[in-house]
């Protein structure tokens, strides 16, 4: 793959990313398909998923764009998704792991788990596990987890992730999801080591998305403070991770503005990413294989 953002430079490349129809995500899917790649990305309604898909067809001529219909807030559906996937593509070259979510108040998924650690980490892991044997079809592939600074200061308590003992905290629970974000990435990578499939973690710079949507006036914020980057320009890190030929055997690492750069020390804690993987694994009920 290139960074080359020529056209033709991911022909036969196949990308499935995660929270395309807005913001980041749809920018990343617009530079991946405007290479050539076909794209496929998940859509939480069927409306969302289509006009989305005309959107990047017409904006950069590359007909290889596609939706598969599902809500990241249940595990079933995200395990239809991958099935449908699987059923439909003979490899994956690129997974990227975009969508989140930001939630000032407590709400839970449909199995029953605080939403914003169900979408923002479960749904992926989940995902992720589900499509390895892609990935390897594909190899070499890269798996990219769109991460924030945000996770820096956060805290991850295992005991507790549906806010029972605790009083809920939406930017808390936000950043917690994003410290598991990495935390997977660097197990994730562990795992897959002598394989050629890489996992890295991004963060894109300070946004301008809809992701606060939920609050009227955070989401008033996050889009006109002058200093947050557009979309596009967000986009661009997780594009370098995807696609730039010199990162084909980097693996483990979280990058900022296309650099490698330390992450939380807690991030490095591997008591805490074993702990954050079984968890997992019982939560989603899928367990990993060696490849």
């Amino acid at each position: 793959m290139s960074d080359n953002l020529s056209k033709n430079k991911l022909k036969d490349k196949i990308c499935l990313i995660t929270g395309a129809t807005s913001g980041i995500g749809k920018s990343t899917a617009k530079k991946l398909a405007t290479m050539g790649a076909t794209i496929v990305f998940i859509s939480r309604s069927e409306a969302r998923g289509e006009k989305t898909q005309q959107e990047l067809i017409k904006k950069t001529k590359n007909p290889n764009i596609t939706y598969i219909v599902a809500d990241l807030a249940s595990l079933t559906q995200v395990a239809h998704a991958a099935k449908e996937f699987k059923n439909t593509y003979p490899y994956l070259n690129c997974l990227i792991n975009n969508a989140g979510v930001y939630l000032h108040k407590r709400q839970f998924s449909a199995d029953g788990i605080e939403m914003t650690f169900a979408v923002n980490h479960l749904s992926h892991f989940l995902l992720t596990n589900l499509l390895l044997d892609k990935l390897k079809e594909g190899a070499p592939s890269r798996i990219i987890n769109v991460s924030s600074a945000a996770h820096v200061d956060a805290k991850l308590d295992l005991t507790d992730l549906n806010y029972e003992k605790r009083k809920y905290q939406g930017f808390a629970a936000y950043k917690a999801s994003k410290l598991a974000n990495i935390l997977f990435t660097y197990k994730l990578a562990k795992m897959l080591k002598g394989t050629k499939i890489t996992a890295n973690a991004v963060h894109p710079g300070v946004v301008r998305t809809n992701i606060a949507r939920q609050r009227k006036i955070v989401g008033l914020i996050w889009k006109v403070m002058p200093f947050f980057i557009s979309p596009d320009k967000g986009a661009e890190t997780t594009v370098y991770v995807a696609t730039h030929p010199e990162l084909e055997n980097v693996t483990g690492k979280y990058f900022v503005n296309k650099k490698i750069t330390p992450s939380s020390s807690l991030s490095y804690n591997e008591t805490l990413q074993n702990e954050l993987w079984t968890i997992s694994e019982k939560m989603t009920k899928i367990f990993f294989k060696s490849y």
